[in-house]
């Protein structure tokens, strides 16, 4: 599949899907519904992740601040705090981590709580990245059952990897800390799946719900690539299968 054909697949797919993708040499971008807001289930923690690595450069939060795990703050999976004992001791910057390779709901809530709603949305705003919106906590149903939902756009999350690639996200040493976390991204079935064996490397953060499959991040063809699939509203498989293909079709 070449990349004119990513398109057309793209169409062959019911349900409302984004794209955007940026080789980083220069050249134009593919974009699909780029600025249509889609639910962004877990690649909001991308957000979480920026406002934290903001904290831990202003001193209003020590990377080293250690957080007790509770049994009332434990979330369903994904992740793993769930299934620890109550009492365990994890660090703020062990709850990013975690956060982001092993999409851990427990430690992005923690987070949130610790972070402020509204002090992540004002971060993400300065970077003018307001098309991607914290609005509630995960799995709160109350908040849910009202049609309060985070949000991204595949043009906002495009333009979030590519200030990180330029590190111009809160600073060149937190740039280059996040972007080594998503490379250590556990959950490889979407882009990585026909890459991982080709021996591309990628960076990236997916998201997972009822009829939603996401995965958005930076693929390191030579040169590197920005890629940006989101859906809600679709067959997963189906789309899962799309990102797995156009993926390997940025390679070529």
């Amino acid at each position: 599949m070449q990349k004119n054909e990513i398109l057309k697949r793209l169409m062959d797919i019911p349900g409302d899907t984004a794209v955007a993708i940026q080789p980083l040499d220069g050249s134009m971008p593919l974009l699909h519904n780029e600025h249509m807001p889609l639910i962004a289930a877990s690649v909001i923690k991308l957000g979480v992740m920026l406002e934290a690595f903001r904290a831990f450069e202003e001193s209003s939060l020590s990377k080293d601040e250690v957080f007790v795990i509770r049994k009332e703050d434990k979330m369903p999976s994904c992740g793993a705090l769930t299934y620890m004992h109550e009492g365990l001791e994890v660090t703020a910057i062990d709850l990013v981590t975690l956060m982001i390779i092993v999409s851990d709901n427990t430690a992005t809530n923690l987070l949130i709580d610790r972070l402020g709603i509204d002090n992540i949305n004002k971060t993400l705003a300065s970077y003018g990245l307001d098309e991607i919106i914290l609005r509630r906590k995960l799995f709160d149903a109350k908040s849910a059952a009202r049609g309060i939902q985070n949000t991204v756009t595949a043009a906002g999350v495009m333009k979030f990897y590519l200030l990180l690639m330029e590190e111009k996200l809160v600073s060149a040493e937190a740039s280059r800390e996040m972007l080594s976390i998503l490379k250590n991204q556990r959950l490889k079935g979407k882009m990585p799946f026909f890459l991982s064996p080709l021996g591309i490397k990628t960076a990236h953060k997916t998201g997972e719900d009822d009829e939603t499959t996401h995965d958005t991040g930076i693929i390191f063809t030579d040169p590197p690539c920005v890629a940006v699939f989101l859906s809600n509203n679709v067959c997963v498989p189906d789309f899962e299968r799309f990102i797995q293909n156009a993926a390997l079709a940025l390679t070529k």
